[in-house]
């Protein structure tokens, strides 16, 4: 179960990390709710899987979904541009997340 949650806090965490983006400073109303919302949900499953899971392995794949979505979805909207390089180290960090799920 702490998996589960450690991955939904991830995902929220891309979740909060482009919202904040988009509240231009916090001063836009939607996108400071989305994001104070999604940060305080991200924050509580991570604290929840540190529970169980070792505190560097939860961090790091926490930090290594949110990332790789925000990045992601970025480049998906045109926000920012796609590269080869960029897709390549994408899959590394998402490659890394996997091994440290498969040795836990």
């Amino acid at each position: 179960m702490a998996w589960i949650v450690l991955v939904v806090s991830g995902v929220l965490e891309a979740v909060w990390a482009t919202a904040l983006g988009k509240s231009d400073g916090l001063s836009r109303m939607g996108p400071t709710i989305v994001f104070v919302i999604s940060i305080l949900a991200s924050m509580a499953g991570l604290a929840y899987a540190m529970r169980t899971l070792p505190v560097g392995t939860s961090y790091a794949v926490w930090v290594g979904i949110g990332a790789s979505l925000t990045i992601i979805y970025a480049m998906a909207t045109g926000t920012e541009p796609a590269s080869l390089l960029k897709i390549v180290f994408l899959a590394m960090i998402i490659g890394g997340i996997i091994g440290l799920k498969l040795i836990h």
